[in-house]
């Protein structure tokens, strides 16, 4: 092995991708269709997150699902090429973020995974950004690595940001800050060793930032290109204007 082979970075072949959520925003679409399901640009939003996920190796993908489960279920089916899918199922009890997760730990290994929101839409800049995530991933010095979106380049988002990040990518919480510069952007590198000591049901994401941020180990990476937040409605005409503009 050369040096050059030591300093490159661990392949990452399993991803998941989270698309249980009940899309209460998105109402009254989500009444009858799960938000994932929902298309921008042509495609669902969960074929944007899955094709995303082959174009940077991933060959195993895990999808949960609660909300309208039998349409994902069947639309999945139906779809065709990488990654192949295998399908966590929540329908007995809506488990948030972490807990969604932590439900899929079994089907998602010990290596280091990929995780994306079903509804994490994003217009590249020169490099894949997901690539990108995973080049710098680096667990020697990180819990976790974040794809961040400036909020300042973000279209569709009116939040206050989530995290301040330092010269070395090390995050911290907005605090008392009225603004911060950083949204996560859904999408993240995780490792099962995380969930430790975690609740048995519904928990968020969150508190393993914290935790990661208490030591010093939660990382983030400027997301290169254009995030679109789809929350509403409304916002669904905006990122499509926004992809059509890139084309």
């Amino acid at each position: 092995m050369t040096a050059a082979d030591e300093a490159a970075p661990a392949a990452i072949e399993t991803g998941m991708v989270l698309a249980a959520g009940l899309g209460t925003r998105m109402r009254p679409i989500t009444d009858t269709l799960p938000k994932p399901l929902i298309r921008v640009g042509g495609r669902t939003m969960l074929d944007h997150a899955l094709d995303r996920l082959a174009q940077v190796g991933i060959t195993r993908a895990v999808v949960n699902m609660h909300h309208l489960a039998d349409r994902i279920a069947a639309h999945l089916a139906a779809r065709n090429g990488a990654p192949a899918i295998t399908l966590s199922d929540e329908r007995d009890a809506l488990l948030e973020t972490g807990g969604g997760i932590r439900r899929a730990l079994p089907l998602l290994g010990e290596a280091p995974f990929l995780a994306m929101n079903a509804d994490t839409l994003w217009i590249e800049g020169a490099q894949s950004n997901l690539g990108r995530l995973i080049a710098a991933h680096d667990p020697a010095r990180m819990d976790m690595l974040l794809l961040l979106a400036p909020i300042d380049a973000a279209v569709g988002y009116d939040g206050r940001g989530d995290f301040m990040m330092d010269e070395t990518g090390r995050l911290a919480r907005r605090g008392d800050e009225p603004q911060a510069p950083f949204v996560y952007a859904g999408a993240g590198i995780f490792h099962a060793g995380l969930f430790a000591d975690t609740p048995d049901g519904a928990f968020s994401l969150n508190l393993l930032f914290d935790r990661a941020i208490a030591a010093g180990r939660l990382y983030g990476l400027r997301l290169d290109g254009t995030w679109l937040h789809v929350g509403t409605p409304d916002a669904i005409a905006e990122a499509e204007a926004q992809i059509a503009k890139a084309c």
